[in-house]
Parts: structure tokens; sequence; C-alpha cells
């Protein structure tokens, strides 16, 4: 079984610095780090190092940092048969300037020239023998209609909520499980409480609705009645890049398993915080054996 995910996939450029500077001044970095991103792309390079067959349909464009976007994902283990070059395009990059003292940043990026992902280019074999599909939603019209291909072949999918974007609520409806970000929760005037989880999710038509809250951990509603407010772990947090992106595949490794919700989030939550504990989306990822050790050290 694996995880078929499509989405954004990125390079990312990173600076640590003792403290984020004011405008017109200048500021010396502590470190500089390059790694690949992007929210679905660095979910599936979770799964990967956790043992999880993943394959990933996005653009980049055909310029070095495109290059750069598919050796890490092959590196990870990650197939990237469905990863379309643009040409004469550039790839999506950011640039993130990171706080040493509180592992918060500030993320700047410029999305990829190309045109986005068509579903003709995702092949008509493009679920076999997936178990979850993974979408965030950038690219609206290729995002709706594998949900769409997914509900018929019974496939569930998870929705990567980061943001309101054009057609994500129908994309919601689509979905089994929606997790979405504190800054998607706020855009639409949700607020994290019971109350407000389970009429969403109901409105919704989902199974289950989960939003993040960073350091706040996270708060979760299913339809069986559920309700879990689930702790971030205490760490010392180096950089929370990609911590979401981290926690959704953690997340999605936990119901590939059959783990009850609980299990499944605390995993999450677990894995989403070693990666904390280094610079960069994808250099902080732990294996399993480092998650359930973390676990058992925290009880």
């Amino acid at each position: 079984m694996k995880v078929t995910g499509i989405g954004q996939c990125s390079l990312d450029y990173l600076a640590l610095v003792d403290f984020y500077p004011d405008a017109d001044t200048k500021k010396e970095i502590l470190e500089w780090h390059e790694q690949g991103g992007g929210p679905v792309a660095t979910a599936l390079a979770a799964l990967s190092r956790l043992g999880i067959r993943c394959s990933f349909y996005g653009v980049a464009g055909d310029d070095d940092a495109g290059d750069t976007i598919r050796r890490s994902l092959v590196e990870e283990g990650v197939d990237v048969s469905g990863l379309v070059t643009r040409r004469a395009s550039s790839s999506q990059v950011a640039f993130i300037a990171v706080e040493k003292e509180t592992g918060r940043r500030t993320i700047f990026w410029k999305r990829p020239t190309g045109g986005p992902l068509r579903s003709e280019e995702l092949g008509a074999g493009f679920l076999d023998g997936s178990g979850m599909l993974l979408v965030d939603g950038l690219m609206a019209e290729v995002s709706l209609y594998a949900a769409e291909q997914a509900q018929k072949r019974s496939v569930p999918v998870m929705l990567d909520a980061g943001r309101m974007r054009p057609g994500m609520i129908e994309l919601a409806r689509l979905s089994d499980y929606v997790v979405g970000s504190e800054e998607f929760a706020r855009y639409l005037g949700w607020k994290p409480t019971r109350e407000t989880l389970f009429r969403e999710r109901e409105k919704l038509g989902i199974k289950i609705l989960t939003i993040t809250l960073g350091r706040r951990g996270s708060v979760t509603a299913s339809s069986q009645g559920e309700y879990f407010d689930i702790p971030a772990f205490k760490i010392e947090a180096v950089d929370t890049t990609g911590a979401g992106d981290v926690f959704h595949g953690g997340y999605i490794y936990g119901l590939l398993r059959g783990w009850d919700l609980r299990e499944t989030l605390t995993f999450a939550s677990a894995l989403a915080a070693l990666k904390c504990m280094k610079v960069g989306g994808r250099a902080g990822i732990p294996k399993l054996e480092e998650v359930m050790k973390f676990l058992k050290k925290e009880g």
C-alpha cells in the first residue's frame, strides 16, 4: 500500500538568525541551509522515512531549483514519475528566516511560473495501490479531479488546509480527513472549540476534522463523537518550518496502521516535535524507531 500526494514542492533556503531584524537594517546569519520543501512533498518525505511507499505528483521548472527538488525527493525514496517539468519556467522557491531563540520563522515564497498540473497528466493508474490521497489544494482543478476519482475508488482523501484557496471548501467536502491550520480556521471564523469543530465537521460531511495550533497542539472532532485536545510536546524547538507537513505524514501513518485516533494524533505530534529540533522542514524528520523511543521516554 502507498500514499499518493498531489501538490506543492519547493526548494527552501533557510537562514538562522539570533533575532529577526528591524526594517532597513543588516543582519548576519548564524547558519544557512538549502532543503527540499513544500507541504505535500515534505509529508511524503516523512512517510517514506517511516517505511511507506509514496508517489508525488506536481510541477517544477527546468531550472537548477527544479533539479534539486527532484533529487531531494528521489533521495528520500519518493516516486517522482508524476513530477512534471515545465519547460522555460522556474520552480517554486522559498526564503525562510528562522529565529534561533524561539524557533519561529517567517516565510517568503514564490510560486512556480509553469502552468499547474492537469488532470490528464496524472495518468489513468495514478491511484493504483493507494491507501490514501493527500492534497493541499494549491492546484484546485487537478486536486478536485483527483479527490473525485479517489471517492469513486474508495481511496480515503486527506486535505492539508494550510490556508484558504479557491475551491478549498469544495475540496474539503470531497475529503475524509481535513487538517486545517489555525490560519485556515481563523479565515473561516472558526474557533478551535469542541462545539465549533463538531458543527463544521457535520456541515462539511467529513469523517474527521483537525485544527493544528502550533505550540498549543491540535484539536480534533470525529464522526464517532470523539473529541481530542492533544497538547504539543515540550521541546527546545530550533525551527518550526515544515512541522505541520510532517504532522500530516504522521497522521496518515497512524491511519494506515489502523491505530485509534488518539494514538494517531499523539504519534503525529511526536513526529512533528522531533522535526523541530533541526533547521528546515526535512533535516529533522525522524525514523520510526526514533519516534517510538521518544514516545516511550515521554510516557
